[in-house]
């Protein structure tokens, strides 16, 4: 299978959102990013379920709504109603993080009530991929941070290429499905990298809505797959 692309709704025009989200719907991407910002676990501010339930009429695409907030779990129930299909949250936002996996996996997708809301894990540049060693087998996705987060635009930090090959291994020595979702300063001057280390999904925020033509831009990052 070819790298899936996840576009990064950080980087949209906020004033036109709906707008947006359906000219994603028509790249051929495989998911939206939505990144939320507390303005506490990271330095910004963005939005929260409202702004996610008015958009998730614009498209059918899969919604990774990536919590960058502290104690995720007093606010997961209002994300999954107002259209999540995956819920990631950051391992050093939550204390209790088995527990809180099994609570989001307990929830049915409001968008498909025969499936179940999906559950992801990220970890910012400074953490060790060991916080997976015990919790890997029951997650959908591991979301490697890739600059610090809290802001769209940034460089990529390569030292994370060695720890998503680590995450790699961790999931191909157990035999797992888990993907592995890359977030931060993604182009494609390093996707080929990134791919190389062991990537399943790349979120892109810059590098497809601030491109000439993005249908071209998602196309030439499926195309370092084939």
């Amino acid at each position: 299978m070819g790298i899936k692309i996840a576009p990064s709704i950080l980087s949209a025009n906020f004033a036109k959102l709906g707008e947006e989200v359906k000219r994603i719907n028509n790249l051929g991407v495989d998911y939206i990013h939505i990144d939320v910002m507390d303005g506490n676990f990271v330095p910004n501010i963005t939005i929260g379920p409202g702004v996610i339930s008015t958009i998730r009429k614009y498209t059918n695409l899969f919604f990774d709504v990536h919590l960058m907030i502290k104690s995720p779990g007093d606010h997961i129930e209002s994300f999954i109603n107002a259209g999540a299909d995956i819920i990631t949250i950051h391992a050093e936002a939550e204390v209790h993080l088995e527990r809180l996996i099994r609570k989001i996996k307990s929830y049915k997708n409001v968008n498909d009530a025969k499936k179940k809301v999906q559950v992801g894990v990220s970890i910012v540049p400074s953490t060790s991929p060991g916080v997976f060693e015990y919790i890997i087998h029951e997650l959908d996705i591991v979301l490697i941070m890739t600059v610090n987060p809290g802001f769209g635009g940034q460089e990529f930090i390569y030292s994370q290429l060695g720890k998503i090959s680590v995450v790699k291994k961790m999931i191909r020595e157990r035999g797992l499905k888990t993907q592995i979702s890359v977030d931060g300063g993604v182009s494609l001057s390093n996707a080929a990298d990134i791919i190389k280390a062991g990537a399943d999904i790349l979120v892109a925020g810059s590098a497809i809505f601030r491109a000439k033509n993005m249908k071209k831009a998602v196309n030439d990052f499926k195309n370092l797959s084939l």
